[in-house]
């Protein structure tokens, strides 16, 4: 037999074993798949907390004792330090009491690891932490990266992002046209940073920073123009702060298509049945309305403190 033969008869034997696995998983019920917009959004039954026949992340979650969850702790009113707080009870927000509540539902001990947004994702990837949760959108760029999970908040009548500058260029800058020749920012890896690369096509310089505390810093101090921003938490923390000096152009508002809306968590890629845990749990959360319990809990929070 040749090598074309040879090469045929290993493609073949392998097909077999494919077909195999695939009807055994099909027989056990365990066939994991992403939708058409590559996220996860069936779910498993999380009653009994991880299954006895968990394998992957859930098993070495189980058997470790501890979920590690990474998350950028500056973005109120998902996730914040409460400087009244110390330790792991510090990181409070609405992701964090989900982080919390997962963990509670897997029976073990939770470890919420701060980084920068940047690296939040790689943690996932390169498996230092088991989940990333730190109100991420959907964006096509991640699903690449990590698995997503279905979405868990979407805030009502969500404004999506918008441009921010300092109130006294109000006259000056109305509009995306007139960023042409200006500086702007937007925090690394989100999804500003993506969506600014979409709508905003000409400007001098584009800056990117850490966390959005850092953004308004750097406008506040002329580091740069304009930046942009999710409007919500930009309309609170000009609330919160009235003394700020920033303002939201009028009228200038850049939206996500409908699939992709909604905050998600992440996982490594490839572990599915992670993901459909995950999913089991949220469908719990969103049975009983407790995110909304949550987020309205930390927004008087966040206030209270000025964020």
């Amino acid at each position: 037999m040749g090598q074309h033969g040879r090469t045929l008869q290993k493609i073949f034997a392998l097909l077999l074993i494919a077909a195999s696995v695939f009807a055994g998983a099909l027989a056990d019920g365990i066939v994991y798949t992403e939708n058409e917009w590559n996220f996860v959004d069936a779910s498993m039954d999380v009653s009994g907390g991880i299954p006895e026949g968990a394998a992957g992340a859930l098993l070495r979650i189980r058997e470790s004792g501890v979920l590690r969850v990474a998350t950028e702790p500056y973005y109120p009113p998902q996730e914040f330090i409460d400087p009244a707080l110390t330790d792991q009870a510090a990181y409070v927000g609405a992701d964090m009491e989900l982080a919390r509540f997962i963990a509670d539902q897997m029976g073990v001990t939770l470890e919420i690891v701060p980084m920068a947004l940047s690296q939040v994702l790689p943690a996932v990837a390169d498996g230092t932490c088991d989940l990333a949760i730190s109100a991420l959108a959907f964006v096509p760029a991640r699903a690449d990266l990590v698995e997503l999970s279905k979405g868990y908040y979407f805030a009502e009548g969500d404004p999506g992002s918008g441009i921010l500058i300092r109130e006294g260029d109000r006259d000056v800058i109305q509009g995306v046209a007139d960023l042409a020749d200006r500086v702007i920012g937007a925090q690394s890896s989100s999804l500003q940073e993506t969506l600014t690369a979409e709508h905003v096509l000409q400007y001098k310089e584009f800056q990117r920073f850490s966390s959005v505390q850092e953004v308004y810093a750097a406008l506040q101090e002329g580091q740069v123009d304009a930046a942009t921003v999710d409007i919500g938490p930009a309309q609170a923390y000009i609330q919160n702060n009235p003394g700020c000096g920033l303002m939201l152009v009028d009228g200038v508002s850049f939206a996500l298509d409908a699939q992709f809306k909604g905050d998600r968590i992440a996982g490594r890629k490839g572990d599915l049945a992670l993901m459909y845990y995950i999913n089991g749990v949220l469908d719990l959360v969103l049975a009983q309305d407790l995110y909304t319990q949550w987020i309205g809990q930390a927004e008087l929070r966040a206030a209270e403190l000025g964020l």
